[in-house]
């Protein structure tokens, strides 16, 4: 099976979290925004302020962190993608803008 590639270049600004790329925390949620096309990759922790935890990286070094989230790179825009942990089965799921 070939490896799916990102449409976005490497330096593509995303979102994620200092638990993400700090505390090594495995990516377990990933958004590809309705309104912007952006992509967030989150691990599971849970946090109140996402500015006080959000970190601006880019594509390639999110691809770097967990080359398994090229599993979902093709993901349309308005849907998400989450999991239980790092190699488990991605389930996608179109967003519902309650979310």
């Amino acid at each position: 099976m070939p490896i799916k590639k990102f449409q976005e270049a490497d330096n593509t600004t995303v979102f994620t979290t200092k638990f993400v790329i700090t505390d090594n925390k495995e990516i377990t949620y990933v958004t590809h925004e309705k309104e912007d096309g952006a992509w967030q990759f989150f691990s599971n922790d849970n946090f109140d302020n996402f500015e006080e935890v959000a970190r601006v990286v880019g594509l390639g070094e999110i691809v770097k962190i967990d080359v398994t989230v090229l599993d979902i790179a093709d993901i349309p825009v308005g849907f998400f993608a989450q999991r239980r942990y790092k190699g488990d089965k991605w389930l996608v799921q179109e967003t519902d803008g309650n979310l």
